[in-house]
């Protein structure tokens, strides 16, 4: 089994030692995504619903780069600073996966990177 690594400069370069994303057996297994503009390397300001936004453009580019889109996610792993956000957050999620409904999970984590408030990571089929 082969082992291959993304890399592409529409979502934000690892700021460790990671890489955006992995394509194994068919699968492709990205890095949480958080709302770093890839042009600036900055949190984009607002509210979970702007972060929301820009994770979700990050995952799509990383997916695209792959040879793959948000219509072949398997399963997404939400990460929130705060269940309180989980409605605001879902709209938006929503609206980016249309009637594709993959499995997910939704944890309240203590600390995300940079403070932000969602990180979201997804498998998808290759």
């Amino acid at each position: 089994m082969t082992i291959d690594f993304i890399a592409t400069d529409a979502a934000p370069k690892a700021i460790g030692p990671y890489s955006q994303g992995t394509i194994a057996n068919g699968f492709i297994f990205t890095a949480g995504q958080i709302a770093l503009d890839p042009a600036t390397m900055e949190i984009v300001p607002g509210d979970v619903k702007a972060q929301t936004e820009r994770v979700m453009t990050n995952l799509q580019a990383v997916l695209q780069s792959a040879g793959s889109s948000l219509s072949q996610v398997v399963k997404t792993t939400v990460f929130l600073a705060t269940m309180d956000d989980f409605a605001a957050m879902n709209e938006v999620y929503a609206r980016w996966f249309g009637g594709h409904r993959p499995a997910r999970s939704t944890v309240a984590a203590k600390g995300l990177p940079r403070s932000v408030l969602v990180e979201i990571e997804v498998v998808a089929l290759k």
